[in-house]
């Protein structure tokens, strides 16, 4: 066979690049679109910042992050979901494969914006009007999702449970970061409340008539100290007391607490759960005072990444200039724990992290907060928007990818099972 004959193209070869073509031009046309509203979705996601709002509480986020997309026309719904705070709005293509853009934009308590929800909001923000812009050329079906609660209360299993998911090919969000990372490595979490109720009485004159519902929770916490020993390497039981008294000189009547189990699956939560359970149950019988604990529901499940559209997403995320630290030369003991671990449980998902500052700054901490209204992090929720977009247009435009997230996700259900 000779060179030329070697060349020719295959039938379907022309097709196949029209289509590519095609993908190409609507990426760049989405991109465009995020730099046109670039004032607009910098707007929002510093509004977000100036004003954070706890989870189940975030009223005005919700209502500008919703403004905002009625603004481009699309129609929008709030509250979504069972949550008065959710959202959703749906347009593009009847028929076409779904995806899911989800927005985050819960603060933690004391320290705000430290885990930079203001751009995961403007990321899916920015990525739904572009793709909303594309009008009868976007060749599939956007399902933008206001997502609240994710520091405290799974907003998203709740929303799944009913029905946000149904229907949805994939399910994509950004998370900021001091990095950028193909996926941020998340673990299951439980929540759980304990309170010990004991006998107040007077401390000095007289001791004997009280049960100190702190030295409960103080067994409870020292016992959980020492069963840290004892643990996986993947496992995390940390927590803090909320309440220990009233007076040094008052036996205190009630003491509390709240804390957070981790551990890799939920299989093994599970079992961890039952251990710090005997931990709280052995303040309560060293001391007499009366335990109520209080297992907060749902439990946050560990994240599994479609890892197809993890690369689609990286490979977009690099033709703006990002460049990404190996996976694999992360420390096996950073791990985090999020809602859309549940969500990744159900649909093929995406949470790729964003550099939005420097990589000596760790998300949680309070100079998080700053640089999440930075020009660093403006830069990251825009980038943030185009990349997610493009990833979106494969996934409608690649039956091939389509295809083998698929499989990659029904893979990973029967090795689950």
């Amino acid at each position: 066979m000779d060179a030329t004959q070697d060349t020719k193209p295959g039938p379907g070869s022309g097709k196949a690049a029209a289509l590519d073509e095609e993908r190409r031009e609507l990426a760049r046309l989405a991109c465009a679109s995020v730099d046109a509203l670039r004032p607009h979705l910098l707007r929002v996601s510093h509004e977000i910042h100036a004003h954070p709002e706890l989870a189940f509480e975030e009223r005005r986020a919700s209502a500008l992050l919703c403004e905002a997309i009625s603004a481009a026309g699309l129609t929008v719904k709030r509250p979504a979901y069972g949550l008065e705070t959710a959202f959703e709005s749906e347009f593009g293509c009847p028929g076409g494969p779904c995806v899911a853009l989800l927005a985050e934009y819960d603060a933690l308590p004391g320290i705000g914006h430290a885990c930079g929800h203001n751009l995961i909001a403007t990321a899916a923000l920015g990525a739904g009007l572009a793709l909303a812009a594309l009008g009868t050329r976007l060749p599939g079906r956007v399902r933008l999702l206001g997502t609240p609660a994710e520091e405290r209360g799974a907003g998203k299993e709740i929303m799944a449970r009913a029905g946000a998911f149904d229907g949805v090919g994939a399910a994509l969000m950004v998370h900021p970061a001091g990095v950028d990372l193909t996926s941020m490595p998340c673990i299951a979490v439980a929540d759980v409340e304990v309170s010990y109720h004991g006998e107040s009485a007077h401390a000095s004159a007289m001791p004997e008539r009280g049960i100190n519902a702190l030295d409960a929770l103080v067994i409870a916490y020292q016992s959980i100290g020492a069963l840290r020993q004892h643990i996986r390497s993947t496992e995390r039981i940390h927590g803090i007391i909320t309440h220990g008294g009233d007076a040094p000189n008052i036996v205190p009547e009630r003491a509390a607490g709240r804390f957070y189990v981790r551990a890799r699956n939920a299989a093994q939560l599970a079992t961890l759960k039952q251990r710090v359970a005997g931990c709280f149950d052995a303040g309560a019988r060293a001391t007499g005072a009366r335990l109520d604990v209080r297992w907060c529901e749902p439990d946050y499940l560990e994240l599994r990444p479609s890892w197809p559209l993890a690369q689609a997403y990286q490979a977009n995320a690099e033709a703006l200039g990002r460049r990404f630290f190996p996976l694999e030369r992360l420390p096996q003991s950073v791990a985090g724990s999020t809602d859309m671990g549940n969500v990744s449980q159900r649909v093929p998902s995406i949470h790729p992290m964003i550099a939005a500052a420097p990589p000596h700054c760790t998300i949680h901490h309070p100079e998080f907060a700053k640089w999440a209204a930075s020009e660093m992090g403006d830069r990251a929720a825009l980038d943030g928007a185009k990349a997610l977009a493009m990833t979106a247009l494969d996934f409608f435009c690649d039956d091939s990818l389509r295809a083998s997230v698929r499989a990659a996700f029904e893979r990973a259900q029967a090795a689950k099972d």
